[in-house]
């Protein structure tokens, strides 16, 4: 009888565990293809957590601007986007907005070049 409580307790604490891990999952982007891009163009971003679950938006920033980019495609591992036809020539940095709280962004360590 004492085992079981004891396995019960363990069992209890590991579902808890992993349920408050998932909670906490961060998106994070590690590749960005290709880097160097047109405007109007899509961008496949690749890394963890990018699915519907964890991310509401991508948008790319100049660092004084912010341009909200189209998801065409969402799973888990990759996101594509199509980067605003308004953009002009320059780098940008790729920003993720969380679903569960809209109001955080996280900056990605990866930039897209739009060309001319």
């Amino acid at each position: 009888m004492r085992t079981s409580v004891i396995v019960g307790l363990l069992l209890a604490a590991l579902i808890g565990s992993t349920i408050l891990l998932a909670d906490t999952a961060t998106p994070q982007v590690r590749t960005v293809a290709p880097d160097s891009v047109k405007a109007g163009d899509v961008v496949t971003l690749e890394g963890d957590y990018l699915d519907q679950t964890y991310v509401s938006g991508i948008i790319l920033t100049d660092g004084t601007s912010d341009f909200k980019a189209a998801i065409t495609e969402q799973a888990d591992k990759s996101i594509k986007i199509k980067v605003p036809a308004s953009l002009k020539p320059g780098r940008f940095a790729v920003v993720v907005r969380l679903k569960k709280d809209a109001t955080k962004e996280i900056e990605q360590p990866v930039k897209v070049t739009v060309e001319e």
